[in-house]
């Protein structure tokens, strides 16, 4: 299967992965992590994209998103690289870029696998040793689909209704239960390999999809 899943066609989540150039620090000031929301927001909503969680970290970003337009999350990631780093650049009077040359992304399966991309995500910070538990961290999706604060940047993808309900107090229980070690590295590799996270049933899928487009 192809290695640079930027897909031309709409409606398969991608787990995305941004991080800084070298690796260093991207987000300075709370500020920045404002000014990034904001963008992701705007940007989404301007080419067709939901955001279903994210995690803003010191020096990398996640994103679970879902194009409703072909070729959506590419203008996106464009548009929010582009203004994010004239944002830092004016501010700082710096030059050159924050981030890598391109971002990472993997297609992922609509049912429990999406389900542990959520919960890998929104339990990022705990797991770099930041907080101790999710919602003391302000700058994720935690906190909104959890029901503890309104976050009009997230839609909540329709996978976590299998929770149970109410849909907020299960993802608690459902984050509070970790991410086992095979869940954790199977994501990891189909990001860094730009592949599927999903079954093998569902990888035949994609890849008989793509090589229609």
């Amino acid at each position: 299967m192809a290695r640079r899943p930027r897909f031309a066609f709409a409606d398969f989540p991608l787990h995305i992965v941004q991080r800084g150039n070298d690796r260093r620090q991207c987000f300075f000031e709370d500020a920045d992590y404002r000014f990034y929301l904001r963008a992701l927001a705007e940007a989404t909503v301007r080419y067709g994209v939901l955001v279903h969680a994210y995690a803003l970290m010191t020096n990398h970003v996640h994103l679970l998103l879902t194009p409703r337009a072909p070729g959506g999350v590419s203008r996106v990631m464009q548009s929010l690289g582009s203004r994010y780093v004239k944002h830092v650049n004016a501010r700082s009077g710096r030059v050159g870029t924050l981030w890598e040359s391109r971002y990472k992304a993997c297609i992922v399966e609509r049912d429990e696998h999406l389900l542990a991309v959520c919960r890998y995500i929104d339990l990022n910070p705990v797991r770099a040793r930041m907080v101790a538990s999710p919602e003391d961290y302000y700058w994720s999706s935690y906190a909104g689909l959890a029901g503890l604060r309104p976050d009009r940047i997230i839609t909540a993808h329709s996978v976590l209704e299998q929770l149970g309900t109410p849909q907020d107090t299960a993802y608690v229980a459902w984050c509070a239960r970790g991410i086992a070690s095979e869940e954790l590295d199977g994501l990891r590799e189909a990001t860094s390999r730009e592949t599927v996270y999903g079954s093998e049933q569902f990888k035949a899928e994609v890849q008989a999809t793509t090589k229609g487009n």
